[in-house]
């Protein structure tokens, strides 16, 4: 019974000269690191709100501010841990390992990261426009360090790892694409006045810009029809619709004015057989 007390005596004993000689450290440790929250807090905000300034993207804007908030952390971290007597040296060299430890096992997802920079600094394309990508195409809808996120006219969504995107051909349609019509007329159809017609229902359609102008002419001398075609500009979210219009107003306004559209012809020719005579028998 004496020896338990005794020992509960040098633990208790041994708690209060820690707490003695390490607890005003550790306090001022922990004012260290909660100051330093607050402050990066107060100043990652005003960094944001200069950057809504300037011209751009909002994942770099986020990782701007991320870094600002990170690096202040950090600063009161180092100091809090000399106001405890850390060695830093050695620590330093021991997370210099662990890293190259963390790299070698996450090379695809620290590709991701390096290509998100690539691609939030460089800016390819933006939030907002058409692309096609490593395969795939679709309306850009979010760029982080790690993916793009592309959406699909059948409201489907894509997600891209970045490294498939840093150094793939891109093809950036913006945010308007060219809608491709085309149509076959007869040779004896008034060519000015299908060209005409076809004008008059672009302009008819609320959803086709006229910046930039559509372009309209006969494209192909085909077999039996002159192939006119029909390109007009729209915006990107638009583009399945207005195919499907043109054709249809194309289709009602020809028939209203009588221009033909043709089908394929051909004239085949029955030739009757050609009798051959049997030579006579030699006797």
């Amino acid at each position: 019974m004496n020896d338990q007390l005794e020992a509960i005596g040098q633990v208790r004993a041994t708690l209060i000269d820690l707490a003695i000689r390490f607890g005003p450290k550790l306090l001022a440790a922990c004012v260290i690191l909660t100051i330093g929250f607050f402050v990066g807090r107060a100043l990652s905000r005003w960094v944001e709100r200069g950057l809504l300034h300037l011209e751009m993207e909002p994942p770099a804007r986020l990782l701007l501010v991320r870094i600002v908030r990170g690096i202040v952390m950090a600063v009161f971290l180092i100091m809090a841990l000399q106001n405890l007597g850390v060695e830093l040296l050695p620590l330093v060299a021991g997370l210099g390992i662990a890293g190259a430890g963390i790299a070698l096992a996450m090379q695809g997802l620290l590709g991701n990261v390096f290509a998100g920079l690539s691609i939030i600094f460089t800016k390819p394309f933006r939030v907002g426009e058409y692309i096609s990508i490593a395969g795939e195409e679709g309306r850009v809808e979010t760029i982080t360090l790690f993916s793009t996120t592309l959406s699909h006219p059948d409201r489907s969504y894509v997600v891209v790892p970045n490294r498939k995107i840093a150094g793939e051909i891109l093809h950036n349609y913006g945010k308007i694409r060219q809608v491709a019509v085309t149509v076959g007329v007869a040779y004896d159809a008034d060519l000015n006045g299908v060209l005409k017609t076809v004008d008059e229902i672009l302009q008819a359609n609320a959803r086709v810009l006229h910046d930039p102008q559509p372009v309209i002419g006969a494209a192909l001398l085909a077999d039996s029809t002159v192939q006119v075609t029909v390109r007009p500009w729209v915006a990107v979210e638009h583009f399945g619709a207005v195919a499907l219009e043109i054709n249809k107003s194309i289709v009602e306004r020809f028939r209203e004015r009588d221009i033909e559209i043709p089908f394929p012809k051909r004239d085949v020719r029955l030739l009757e057989p050609v009798r051959v005579e049997a030579a006579p028998a030699r006797s």
